[in-house]
């Protein structure tokens, strides 16, 4: 099995692919520099993929003890899937973007809208109060 990980590790991003092949664990590591979007990614493993492959296969090889392979269910996998999904923030186009910005604004905006008219309402509430005692005490 074949997996790769990207992660952050000041002040670069850094990928680390990973063999595991009867009960052993080889691995290498190589630098991406600044974040990578899925299609650069896709297109550094199409050019160096081989070139990172033999040599994860050159490097020493680790058992992979206990906490190796463990047999997961389907369920358990989709849901691990789903998580590590949700997890990643996809970069789109410019459009897409900029879509999400406006989103974002018409949001915080709304929100602030409804505070405003939700005060609006409790001060209302409470003026219509106030003139009702002040009627009660003057009916006395």
């Amino acid at each position: 099995m074949v997996s790769l990980s990207v992660y952050f590790e000041s002040p670069f991003w850094v990928g680390v692919l990973e063999i595991a092949e009867d009960g052993e664990l080889r691995a290498t590591r190589f630098v991406l520099g600044s974040e990578p979007t899925d299609p650069e990614l896709y297109e550094f493993l199409m050019r160096h993929g081989v070139a990172l492959l033999e040599r994860a296969q050159a490097a020493p090889a680790v058992p992979m003890g206990e906490r190796g392979e463990r047999r997961v269910g389907p369920k358990r996998a989709a849901k691990l899937a789903a998580r590590a999904a949700a997890r990643v923030t996809r970069r789109g186009t410019a459009a897409q973007e900029a879509l999400r910005l406006e989103l974002e604004s018409t949001k915080s905006q709304a929100s602030a809208n409804r505070r405003e008219r939700e005060r609006a309402l409790a001060e209302h509430r409470r003026e219509v109060a106030r003139r009702k005692r002040i009627e009660r005490r003057r009916d006395r």
